[in-house]
């Protein structure tokens, strides 16, 4: 292998218990490397297969010296509310809670084991690049630069917003939390947008135009697509 592999930076978002086909992004589409980076924009857990083994990869990649930088998503962030206070989780419903107690082998969230809770409880809001800002969800841009980005219930949330480089110090903004038909995604990644939503919805294994995992090449915004790799599992429409 050549010596001279020059560090690629990526980012992907939004894996919800996508095992498999996160495995296949990073170890076969990508070839990720120790010399690379890898930025995750959020929501490692809920909805799909393996939460649980979502999280063991990406700690285990971490520990074994690959640079990944993870930010929180809103449905960590449920997680992490539902097992340490015990909040009621109702807008998932039992279904959806399924899957991930039954990846953790645990019957309620307050028994999933504390290093989980303790590696979701140390994430991020928000990354800062020196060309781009990551963030789950978006900014409420109407309110001042550092106000905007303390308000982390609209970080984690929000379903839309209107982008204002200004108040990113000219920066582009990467995010994911919404679900985006994949060919959509590819279209505007290939304008070089100022905000880019990288979330293809991997996780609706029955939804066509969605059910894939797109990673983006921060320097030459190349995206790359997997389809949804995953054993069979039932998941409510999207």
């Amino acid at each position: 292998t050549s010596l001279s592999h020059h560090p690629v930076r990526y980012a992907t978002t939004d894996l919800h218990g996508c095992l498999h086909t996160f495995r296949y992004l990073v170890e076969e589409k990508l070839g990720l490397t120790r010399h690379d980076e890898l930025y995750l924009l959020g929501d490692y857990v809920n909805k799909g297969p393996d939460s649980r083994g979502v999280l063991d990869y990406l700690m285990n990649l971490q520990a074994t010296g690959y640079q990944l930088r993870c930010l929180r998503g809103n449905h960590d962030q449920a997680l992490l509310d539902a097992a340490r206070h015990r909040w009621r989780w109702d807008w998932l419903g039992p279904r959806g809670r399924l899957p991930t107690l039954r990846s953790f082998g645990v019957g309620r969230m307050a028994d999933v084991p504390p290093r989980y809770l303790d590696w979701l409880a140390g994430l991020p809001y928000e990354i800062e690049l020196p060309d781009f800002v990551l963030v789950h969800a978006g900014y409420n841009f109407a309110l001042p630069p550092a106000e905007m980005r303390r308000d982390y219930t609209t970080m984690l949330n929000t379903k839309q917003f209107v982008y204002d480089p200004s108040r990113l110090a000219g920066k582009r903004l990467l995010h994911g939390h919404v679900p985006t038909p994949t060919a959509q995604v590819q279209a505007r990644a290939a304008t070089h947008p100022g905000a880019l939503g990288l979330d293809t919805g991997c996780v609706y294994c029955h939804n066509s135009e969605l059910a894939h995992l797109a990673a983006l090449n921060l320097d030459t915004w190349e995206l790359t697509l997997v389809a949804n790799r995953e054993p069979a599992y039932t998941i409510g429409k999207r």
